[in-house]
């Protein structure tokens, strides 16, 4: 199992607590992660990929182990951390403005 912390404005959509846990079919990937979190909770779907392109929304950001990983390739496996429930993955809101 997979511990996923998810931002206030997509718990609220998926209508879930704060951290939730998922099962990922290997290889544990962002990709792979991302999958299994939509189909657990299907009204997160697009909104933290866009649905065609599946790419990382621009004011989404991944952090594994405390570390910025909204830049890797999605298919790149995801820290043992991660991969053993040690640690959450981070999907975060990205703020801007000025």
């Amino acid at each position: 199992m997979i511990r996923v912390f998810l931002p206030y404005h997509l718990r609220t959509l998926a209508q879930c607590d704060a951290e939730v846990k998922i099962d990922v079919e290997p290889p544990c990937t962002a990709a792979n992660l991302i999958d299994a979190l939509e189909r657990t909770y299907p009204s997160l779907r697009g909104a933290i990929l866009e649905l065609e392109s599946r790419q990382r929304r621009p004011k989404i950001r991944f952090f594994a182990c405390k570390e910025d990983i909204s830049h890797a390739a999605m298919d790149k496996p995801l820290p043992e951390g991660i991969v053993n429930g040690d640690e959450p993955f981070m999907i975060v809101g990205a703020i801007s403005g000025g």
